[in-house]
């Protein structure tokens, strides 16, 4: 990812796409299409896994009774397939599908993948739709994926960078804790002391007995006291500081092949390279970047 589009993503939502996604905003109607409701398909990059059926009723009969507000706002589909793909207004489109519309109002607009993917996490992030874990999966994929720093990632989702790097800390959590905490069981506040417990096992058992009991926030963080486990200082969560010579190298690697480089020193002077790719077009930029030949004729 360019540092231009890093620029745009540190300004927030409305620098990235326009002022049409801030509250009370449209695009002008000469602009808006009607385009049948089963030719839209959902945001892929989606990072939100459920939607609450009370809001979905609530919005719905909010539509019938107002009309629909603010249209959606769509792409043409990617490749060959016909249609459209949602780009913003994934509980829009659930709703109108509720009340059974035949067409709804788009505006169309041309959005590259990546834009895509982080409007999806922004849009969900600024408006706090988001379960814990999705949150921070959303942080993980805009770190890891476009390379940005958690005060830039703060910066575009309006938040401190502290709550950013403390939503991050939740994917270090044990499955078996996770799984509470998705199914609402247990809250971030409930969670966030088991990341000071060493023993991950020991921590799952005491998670279910907070969940079996009813435990308070406090009452967690007393029993993970009074087990007298080791608090891991809060940077020792860090990783190790990079070599200065390998940071060099990920920074060249990065500005070769356009996407987020990491080396990942191990024993001995071994590691690996890591290199993500967004999807197919990407793979294959990079393997012309890397072998000088283009995909098709390896797979001739």
């Amino acid at each position: 990812m360019n540092r231009g589009k890093k620029e745009r993503l540190g300004r927030g939502l409305g620098a990235l796409l326009g002022d049409f996604m801030e509250e009370g905003a449209a695009p002008d109607t000469a602009d808006i299409q009607m385009i049948p409701v089963n030719l839209v398909r959902p945001n892929p990059f989606q990072p939100r896994k459920e939607f609450a059926e009370e809001e979905l009723d609530s919005l719905a009969k909010s539509i019938r009774e107002n009309g629909l507000l603010q249209p959606l706002l769509v792409r043409p589909s990617p490749g060959p397939s016909e249609g459209w793909e949602l780009v913003a207004g994934e509980r829009r489109l659930r709703a109108v599908t509720r009340l059974e519309w035949a067409e709804v109002p788009c505006w169309v607009k041309e959005v590259e993948d990546q834009t895509l993917l982080v409007l999806a996490l922004v849009e969900n992030l600024q408006r706090e739709s988001l379960g814990p874990l999705e949150e921070a999966e959303g942080y993980r994929v805009l770190s890891e994926s476009f390379g940005l720093t958690q005060g830039e990632i703060a910066d575009a989702v309006g938040k401190d960078r502290s709550t950013v790097a403390n939503t991050l800390r939740l994917l270090q959590l044990p499955l078996s804790i996770r799984r509470l905490l998705i199914s609402g069981v247990l809250t971030a506040g409930h969670v966030r002391p088991f990341l000071t417990m060493e023993n991950q096992t020991r921590a799952g058992d005491l998670a279910k007995r907070a969940a079996e009991e009813g435990w308070s926030v406090r009452r967690v963080e007393e029993e993970v006291k009074a087990l007298g486990q080791k608090t891991k200082p809060e940077r020792a969560s860090l990783p190790k500081a990079k070599d200065p010579i390998f940071l060099a190298l990920e920074e060249e690697l990065r500005k070769t092949l356009g996407t987020r480089v990491i080396l990942k020193e191990k024993r001995a002077g071994k590691g690996v390279i890591e290199v993500p790719f967004l999807g197919t077009e990407d793979l294959e930029r990079i393997f012309v970047l890397l072998t000088g030949k283009e995909a098709s004729e390896v797979l001739e």
